[in-house]
């Protein structure tokens, strides 16, 4: 797979309905996951989406997610860039160099369902989500 840039969307308990509805718009094949698939299946919001990708037959990539309880969702500002994919190597190198200066979030580390993850606003205010596929 190497490495992919796409836009990334945050949502308010509606995750699951706006995507379905780009579904409907662009096609192509949609993936969702809930909170409860990586955590307690009974906890209040298990039911609303973690990760949402549409990949559509045109080559373009959507991702979104509901907000977590404890997350700002601000409109207008509930958007990142998603960097993923399994070159590690460069995947490491571009999350080294938008942390420089920014505001890390979530660090990049190994995660729940396996991938290193992390969460940065640059110093330009732009959010970036980095996943690093199967990283160690």
């Amino acid at each position: 797979m190497s490495s992919r840039l796409n836009p990334y969307i945050s949502f308010t308990d509606n995750a699951r309905a706006a995507m379905e509805f780009y579904q409907s718009v662009f096609g192509g094949e949609l993936a969702l996951n809930t909170f409860g698939e990586f955590g307690d299946k009974d906890a209040p919001g298990a039911d609303l989406i973690m990760h949402a990708m549409l990949e559509t037959p045109q080559g373009f990539t959507l991702m979104g997610a509901d907000t977590p309880p404890g997350m700002e969702h601000k409109p207008g500002t509930n958007f990142a860039v998603s960097l993923s994919g399994d070159d590690a190597d460069d995947l490491r190198a571009w999350w080294a160099a938008l942390s420089d200066g920014g505001d890390v979030s979530v660090p990049l580390e190994k995660q729940m369902w396996g991938d290193e993850f992390g969460m940065v606003t640059d110093k330009f205010g732009v959010g970036w989500m980095v996943n690093v596929a199967g990283g160690a």
